[in-house]
């Protein structure tokens, strides 16, 4: 009888955990600690901005690696990394160990340019 309680017990207390993990929405992940909403809806992706020196340009790739300084509303360190450019022109505008300013954006895993300078 006793053991039939503390299953019983233990198997109330699995669910109620189980339904507060789902209802406040389970482990969504995001790189680099970026906030949910940009990665949830699209169409309120927050646009984020940096400077940093042009490592390489892919224009095959429609990509470009960039060692940039931090992005404090993300809080990310200083690191080189790949972002995806909204418009091909803007490959045009680089050449590598060219110091850039730039706004990019989150859409799903990629970090898009969408502007520099």
């Amino acid at each position: 009888m006793k053991a039939t309680f503390v299953v019983t017990i233990m198997a109330a207390l699995a669910l109620s955990a189980a339904a507060a993990y789902a209802q406040t929405g389970g482990a969504k992940g995001h790189d680099h600690g970026a906030p949910a909403p940009c990665c949830d809806n699209p169409a309120k992706a927050q646009t984020h901005k940096a400077t940093g020196v042009v490592k390489k340009a892919d224009a095959a790739k429609n990509a470009v690696s960039i060692a940039h300084g931090p992005v404090k509303e993300l809080n990310w360190p200083a690191m080189t990394m790949t972002f995806k450019v909204k418009d091909k022109a803007l490959l045009d505008k680089l050449s590598v160990d060219k110091k850039v300013e730039f706004s990019f954006v989150q859409e799903g895993k990629d970090y898009v340019i969408t502007a520099l300078q």
